[in-house]
């Protein structure tokens, strides 16, 4: 028996995962209706947190934020005692790490999770989680995550996962603003935006290339600007925001980036390759 705290598009894939597989699945949810279907799918429903929780020794939970978790594991501590608790909620390394110390601090063991997958993918091909924590826990459960989504694991650190989890959107929040930016800046023009498109495909896939030679320069931190320097990435920078000026189009993100620009022409990064971006980008963190 596997125990799913929230119920959100998340939780209810999972379950319908783990039914289809096999697994005894008990559920619990605050708006109890969002438990009917999974219930009718073969998922039994628990009355309290305390009776979910003491259902499985297995406790998944989907919840908004770690947040959610202290409003509802608070009402089941009693329960706690002995059970595995993945948390594959949303939230910072640092409130990651502070959920497995109140957890532990209640005789339960914690692995934090990081779903890198939207509800219809999981338990596709497609499908990875990020885990950290305890590696005798995440190991003797391994076969049952793996229902969800390939399963990653990342070491005893438990903030790592999270820290991977928040990365990787970093990159995807950011990539769908640009893309945003982008078609307003084509669409001041009025030209189709089916038009650009196309190009802007092109342009994601390209990234590829450019990203597996900057990991190798970003770890010897060595930055050769043989071909593209960032000074003259510095002035393509600028265009973008004169561009975006002229065109009336929001400046905040053109202008972020040109400020990396600046910043690492003026501590002497001029001639250097714009992965020496990383060099100003990481000095923020002091």
């Amino acid at each position: 028996m596997i125990t799913m705290i929230g119920l959100g598009p998340m939780g209810q894939a999972m379950v319908r995962v783990l039914l289809e597989n096999g697994h005894g699945v008990t559920v619990w949810n605050r708006t109890a209706a969002r438990a009917d279907g999974v219930v009718a799918a073969g998922a039994v429903r628990a009355e309290t947190p305390a009776d979910a929780v003491s259902a499985s020794e297995l406790v998944l939970l989907s919840l908004t934020d770690y947040a959610a978790m202290y409003d509802i594991l608070g009402k089941a501590e009693d329960a706690l005692a002995g059970k595995v608790i993945v948390n594959l909620s949303s939230d910072t390394p640092e409130k990651t790490r502070e959920a497995a110390e109140w957890v532990e601090a209640r005789g339960a063991r914690f692995v934090a999770g990081g779903c890198m997958v939207s509800a219809e993918l999981v338990g596709k091909d497609e499908a990875y989680v990020f885990y950290s924590g305890p590696a005798d826990v995440f190991e003797k459960h391994r076969e049952a995550l793996a229902l969800i989504g390939r399963p990653d694991y990342l070491g005893e650190d438990v903030r790592l996962a999270q820290l991977f989890y928040q990365a990787q959107l970093d990159i995807f929040l950011t990539s769908l603003s640009v893309y945003m930016h982008a078609a307003a800046l084509v669409g001041s023009a009025g030209v189709p935006l089916a038009k650009f498109a196309p190009y802007a495909m092109d342009n994601f896939k390209m990234m590829g290339f450019y990203l597996d030679a900057a990991a190798e320069q970003l770890e010897k931190g060595e930055h050769p600007g043989d071909e593209a320097n960032v000074t003259m990435m510095g002035a393509t920078a600028d265009h973008i925001v004169q561009a975006s000026r002229d065109a009336g189009v929001d400046l905040v993100l053109p202008e972020a980036i040109k400020s990396h620009y600046d910043r690492a022409i003026a501590a002497g990064h001029g001639r250097s390759s714009w992965t020496s971006l990383f060099e100003i980008i990481k000095a923020d963190r002091k």
